[in-house]
């Protein structure tokens, strides 16, 4: 563990430059336009945002369309669709919000890209594919599509492609429903690419991804008797290449790692992540902040990051009695969570990011803050998603929170942060220095500088 005094100027080897933001300026933000997720595709080249308002935006790499360009960070709209909408359980008189909580892709296999999206109910497959041809010259129908009558047909025409503007479509081509009774946290695709799994407060599903009427339920946490509910389930992820083995974290602290070969429910963990509390930083909070709001395993699948409130910790899958690394995001809070429980910022969600070559970790904090840290130089830094150096190619300065006491002039006060600003949802290109942050209703894109 190292303390997060040890700022680096440029945050290890890499130093971050401004390249793009995307979103209005306005300062009243209507609800539904606020990101809820993002996530990059295997290969980087495509990025996409859900929101709050059940929409899905994906981003397209600008190198695809214009090869050889300078611009590598860059990422122009490519397609815009609704995924989910508004609907009303009429049984328990609940109104199921179009929210979109996670996307996931899958790995490309032909032409057409496929991911995952999911509000809390309704996990959903999207099919997103390109047409740039139409068929012309029909015999039983003109060019405007009208049928033409069959005894003025005197030759046979053979129809062909033309060339036309580029269209990209995106079609559901699976619908995978009424299988959650709770609020869906997370889905994570398999590495076999046929099957994925879909968690909720207390159960975690396994789904075939061409089966929708149909799916095993593998992890089964609910009590007898819900008055004995004391724990929930927060995330859960698939390992990227060992298709039996799974985590799922929880609202105690813990990480359970199952492995479905051993039985069809994986109630029994085959390994257990958690790191007793220290006796000295007990406090009233202490339930509350060390609930994981984010597990990811790394590229490798040898180690996993987990995130709580506080604080991202680094566990190697061979050693559960103790994380190997931890690091404070922002540890000038832990003073101030009296104000933020009475806020309800302190059961807010943080997700965390491996880079692609599991050297660094990505987290985000309050007043559009976020957090990286350089795992083989044992250094860290805060930098700052804001529109005030929007400049191309600008290098982003390292941000200072002074906890008290005489304020140097680049610092900035705890008590002047901005908690209603905050960095939930942020992703990193598997194999580039590229980053994509949402900030409210904003995505930020930063890029190592070359």
């Amino acid at each position: 563990m190292f303390s997060s005094n040890s700022m680096a100027g440029s945050g290890g080897d890499i130093q971050w430059c401004f390249s793009q933001v995307k979103g209005t300026i306005e300062e009243d933000v209507t609800e539904a336009d606020i990101i809820s997720c993002v996530e990059f595709n295997h290969d980087g080249q495509l990025l996409a945002t859900g929101d709050k308002g059940g929409r899905v935006v994906i981003f397209q790499n600008s190198d695809l369309v214009q090869p050889n360009t300078p611009h590598r960070g860059e990422y122009n709209v490519y397609s815009t669709f609704q995924s989910h909408e508004p609907e009303f359980d009429y049984l328990k008189s609940l109104e199921i919000e179009e929210k979109i909580n996670k996307i996931r892709w899958l790995r490309r296999s032909n032409p057409a890209n496929f991911l995952l999206s999911t509000n809390d109910k309704t996990v959903k497959l999207w099919k997103v594919s390109e047409r740039a041809k139409r068929p012309e010259g029909y015999n039983l129908k003109d060019d405007g599509g009208i049928s033409r009558d069959p005894s003025n047909i005197t030759a046979l025409r053979v129809p062909v492609f033309k060339p036309m503007e580029l269209m990209v479509e995106a079609s559901p081509r699976r619908v995978f429903a009424n299988a959650h009774t709770y609020h869906i946290n997370s889905i994570s695709v398999n590495s076999d690419q046929e099957t994925y799994m879909s968690a909720d407060d207390l159960r975690i599903n396994l789904w075939h991804l061409e089966i929708t009427d149909q799916s095993f339920n593998i992890v089964d946490i609910k009590p007898a008797n819900m008055e004995e509910l004391t724990e929930v389930i927060t995330a859960a992820e698939f390992h990227p290449s060992e298709c039996n083995t799974f985590v799922y974290s929880s609202s105690k602290g813990t990480i359970r790692l199952c492995d479905m070969r051993s039985q069809a429910l994986c109630d029994q963990h085959s390994k257990l992540f958690e790191e007793p509390e220290d006796p000295t930083n007990r406090s009233f909070f202490s339930e509350i902040i060390s609930s994981i709001s984010d597990v990811k395993f790394s590229h490798s699948g040898r180690y996993l990051i987990s995130r709580d409130y506080l604080s991202v910790k680094v566990w190697d899958l061979q050693m559960d009695a103790k994380p190997i690394e931890t690091y404070p995001v922002h540890e000038y809070l832990r003073s101030k969570l009296c104000s933020l429980y009475e806020n309800d910022c302190i059961f807010d969600k943080f997700e965390c990011s491996w880079s692609g070559n599991d050297r660094h970790i990505m987290t985000g904090s309050y007043n559009n803050f976020f957090r990286m840290f350089d795992r083989d130089h044992k250094r860290d830094v805060t930098l700052e998603a804001s529109r005030e150096n929007m400049k191309p190619r600008t290098i982003l300065k390292p941000r200072k929170v002074c906890t008290g006491g005489k304020r140097k002039k680049d610092e900035i006060s705890v008590d002047c942060l901005d908690f209603n600003k905050k960095i939930l949802h942020a992703g990193w290109h598997p194999s580039d220095d590229i980053i994509a942050v949402a900030a409210t209703n904003n995505l930020y894109i930063f890029q190592g500088k070359e």
